[in-house]
């Protein structure tokens, strides 16, 4: 051993602790390309794609200077690199700091100026973005973890927009064990990063194939007993009733119980088209599928999991149907008689689903015919995991691996639960993990002697990262369980198919990354192409005059593409003098400051696992500082879910501030604030009986001169089965009740631009200035009292106003008779005798 260990040799670096990085020939090769360029490193899991990254991060700055940012998609794996750079980076600890969800906003912006190296999940950086906490800058070096995630509204497509855009000397290295299913799905991960070099290495090569031994695949089938048949029969039959009903609507042509998702995925499209077209029947049909996805969810349990995870999913669904609001879909399901018959005899069977008892066979022949030391089971339920670790710790020491949300009746682990149960899996103080997803992606989990699927996966990626926690010191195992006849079959065949197209892929990248890198360095433009396209500058454009221009060149350009259409200008439409008169109600002091909390943080669960997001906080209010040059838009930090404030934040002369906003959700001068809703949600105002976007735009009005309410969305009197009527006396209301604005937008880019345009006349074209200090107002004597009636029925401010001015008192209408009541107008029957029942009736004990 002392031979082996004096033939090692380590990579030498002045950051990098001496004697610690092993010099992998094919991790410093991967790194000497890495650091010439913008690049995609695909490396099998298990060796060394984090050491690739270290050996850039330690080139950059020691060179370079500036910090390096590492985002990684979970808080385990943020924690797990952070250890890993404060060993291997001869560097101070308090130099490389963690950025997740449990960070104060205000101390993250107060550790990144003082940081080498950030290490974050990704929401959290992108959040700090859009409030202007950070600055990508100086971030000379910036890796993205499991880069394949790269696409859609994922917040690594926005971060790396900006740090092309801001960094002065950028430099992105993407690292992926499996980076997408095909050579497009890899070519938009690289545009959507800004990455134009692909360098790729397999088990193929002689480097790498030094480090790695070979995985063995089993495949072990196992047949379901007769009583879990009839369970699944049950459901199966009323999946049919349900698919005829769809069948009738014209939206499916089979009934088959085992349909695919890809035909149910279809059926809802038709079923959106028929709504949206006014078809009455499609809200019954959508109703329908939904009880069909919940049935065949049921069924899915029953087949590939646990009875105790079909009758805890029962249970669930019971639970559902009783609360306040229930859906019909979970209401009709439960009082099926089949399905009831289903849940007896769930709650009678006192046997094991056949997969538990041959996982404990394979534990027992791994761990103690076969001398292994280590196993890891990967399951896709929550309830399942916490089933087989109850199960299997009766014969090994075992212990769970989930999420750290709260889902599904099951809690879920923090943070720190997760990483004192790793350390000790490690450290060898347990034989068995047992895991949902949350341990697929990158975590250093120890190398282990045997992966058992309890189920099969249906992705491709996932199922490579699974396999990848063995064979890398020593040839490993990887046994997938498979029930006969179920839904594991489908899955089986998709997850070979799409593993070995992955596979024939990642060969075929290899051996064209040259080939996609021209193509993607070709196909990218650079970012001194966008230089001036705002003024209208580039060549063909506008004319340019004699240069000097607009000061502002977002106006310049929307003035000269409505002049060039022959349409008045944004600086046309001068602002009406202002004569000071008109203040918002109840605002004495102009000038009066809100109080200054942090944003609470909170936590996603299980199936994005422990991705952070800066969540709300109750009703204070920040206030906001600009520069002087750019035009600064407050938004509510419950505003992220939507793509506008990151849209707004990527705007050229536009500084975005978040804040946890009492009254609005944006703030564009001392005087306009705005309430959002969509389409959906304001409808929903009108059927549901919830009054609280009144209240909010009543509390907007009495802090804002200018309170304005965005409806976003199309098709208002269309979308939902609501009279135009009530659709028309509900603008009324906000207009009329609350002298509030009502504008209308297509989508969200339309609303960043509207948020935009109206920022811009306010703060450039009226001179006035940003001020977040709109409060919940105290209510006046009246407002309580409408407040008091109002909530008795649900009846709303219109009707409790004309309660108050008929019988002048809120007792006097508690008193009323039912006779007297109906009197009043606005008042029907059934109104009359909710007041009377509510207020008459005996408190239950």
């Amino acid at each position: 051993m002392a031979e082996a260990a004096a033939e090692t040799e380590y990579v030498d670096h002045p950051l990098l602790v001496e004697g610690f990085i092993e010099n992998r020939r094919y991790q410093t090769e991967l790194a000497a390309t890495a650091r010439e360029g913008h690049t995609l490193v695909c490396l099998p899991t298990g060796l060394g794609k984090t050491t690739v990254s270290l050996l850039v991060t330690a080139h950059r700055l020691y060179e370079t200077g500036g910090k390096a940012l590492f985002l990684a998609p979970t808080k385990p794996l943020v924690q797990q690199h952070a250890d890993f750079y404060r060993e291997a980076l001869d560097v101070a600890d308090e130099e490389i700091v963690v950025f997740t969800g449990e960070v104060r906003p205000d101390d993250r912006a107060e550790l990144w100026e003082g940081a080498s190296v950030v290490i974050a999940t990704p929401q959290v950086v992108e959040n700090d973005l859009v409030g202007n906490r950070i600055s990508l800058s100086d971030v000379t070096h910036l890796t993205f973890d499991e880069c394949h995630r790269a696409s859609g509204d994922y917040a690594y497509v926005y971060i790396a927009e900006r740090y092309h855009a801001d960094a002065e000397r950028p430099l992105v290295t993407g690292m992926s064990a499996s980076p997408g299913g095909d050579r497009e799905e890899i070519a938009a991960v690289c545009e959507n990063l800004g990455i134009d070099q692909v360098e790729v290495m397999t088990e193929d090569d002689a480097d790498v194939g030094e480090y790695t031994h070979d995985t063995d695949v089993q495949w072990e089938r196992i047949d379901l007993p007769e009583p879990i048949v009839e369970i699944r029969d049950a459901l199966n039959e009323v999946i049919t009733d349900r698919l005829e009903s769809l069948k009738e609507l014209g939206v499916t042509n089979t009934t088959q119980p085992d349909v695919s998702q890809k035909d149910l995925n279809r059926m809802r499209g038709e079923l959106q088209r028929m709504m949206d077209g006014g078809d009455s029947d499609a809200y019954t049909g959508m109703s329908v599928h939904a009880e069909v996805m919940k049935l065949r969810r049921a069924v899915e349990l029953v087949e590939t999991q646990s009875v105790e995870a079909l009758r805890r999913y029962f249970e669930r669904q019971r639970n559902a149907a009783r609360s306040s609001g229930a859906s019909k879909a979970s209401q009709r399901m439960v009082s099926e008689p089949e399905v009831r018959e289903a849940m007896r005899r769930a709650e009678s069977f006192d046997d094991l689903h056949p997969k538990f008892r041959r996982t404990r066979v394979l534990l027992a022949q791994t761990l103690g015919i076969g001398g292994g030391e280590r196993v890891i089971v990967f399951t896709e339920s929550r309830d399942t995991a916490e089933a087989l670790t109850e199960f299997l710790s009766a014969s090994f020491d075992t212990r769970r691996f989930v999420g750290q949300g709260d889902k599904e009746g099951s809690d879920g682990m923090t943070q720190t639960q997760q990483q004192e149960t790793l350390d000790d899996f490690r450290a060898g103080e347990f034989e068995v993990l047992v895991s949902t997803s949350v341990a697929e992606e990158g975590l250093d989990v120890p190398e282990v002697d045997l992966v058992l699927f309890f189920e099969p996966v249906p992705t491709a990626i996932r199922s490579i990262q699974r396999k990848g926690r063995t064979g890398r010191q020593a040839e490993g195992e990887v046994v997938v369980l498979l029930a006969n006849d179920t839904r594991d079959e489908a899955f089986f065949w998709i997850s070979r198919r799409r593993e070995q197209e992955m596979e024939d892929e990642l060969r075929k990248l290899k051996g064209v990354a040259d080939e996609l890198t021209d193509e993607l360095d070709d196909g990218q433009s650079g970012l001194e192409e966008f230089e001036g396209e705002a003024t209208g500058s580039a060549e063909g454009g506008s004319d340019g005059g004699d240069g000097g221009g607009d000061p502002d060149p977002a106006t310049a350009s929307t003035s000269a593409a409505a002049a060039a259409n022959g349409q008045p200008g944004l600086t046309d439409f001068q602002p009406v003098e202002d004569d000071g008169t008109e203040e918002a109600d109840g605002d004495d002091a102009d000038d009066a400051e809100g109080d200054t909390t942090d944003e609470a943080e909170t936590t996603a669960g299980d199936a994005g696992e422990d991705e952070d997001e800066d969540g709300p906080d109750d009703g204070v209010v920040a206030a906001a500082g600009t520069d002087a040059t750019d035009t600064e838009i407050v938004i509510d930090q419950r505003e992220l879910e939507s793509t506008i404030a990151r849209d707004l934040s990527t705007r050229e002369g536009i500084t975005t501030r978040l804040e946890t906003l009492a009254v609005g959700d944006y703030v564009l001068s001392d005087r306009v604030a705005v309430e959002r809703k969509s389409v959906a949600d304001f409808l929903d105002t009108l059927v549901g009986g919830d009054r609280s976007m009144f209240e909010q735009v009543r509390d907007t009005a009495r802090a804002y001169a200018r309170p304005v309410v965005i409806i976003e969305g199309e098709d208002l009197y269309g979308e939902r089965n609501v009279h135009p009527n009530a659709v028309r006396g509900a603008l009324s209301s906000l207009a009329i009740d609350f002298d509030a604005s009502v504008l209308r937008t297509e989508d969200e880019a339309d609303t960043a631009d509207l948020l935009e345009v109206i920022a811009r006349r306010e703060q450039e074209e009226n001179d006035r200035e940003v001020s977040a200090h709109g409060e919940k107002g105290a209510k006046t004597l009246a407002e309580q009292q409408e407040y008091v009636v109002s909530s008795i029925a649900d009846i709303g401010p219109v009707t409790s106003r004309a309660l108050l001015e008929h019988f002048d008192t809120v007792e006097a209408v508690m008193c009323a008779r039912e006779e007297d009541l109906l009197e009043v107008s606005g008042v029907g029957q059934v109104t009359a005798e909710r007041i009377r029942e509510v207020v008459g009736s005996d408190y239950p004990e």
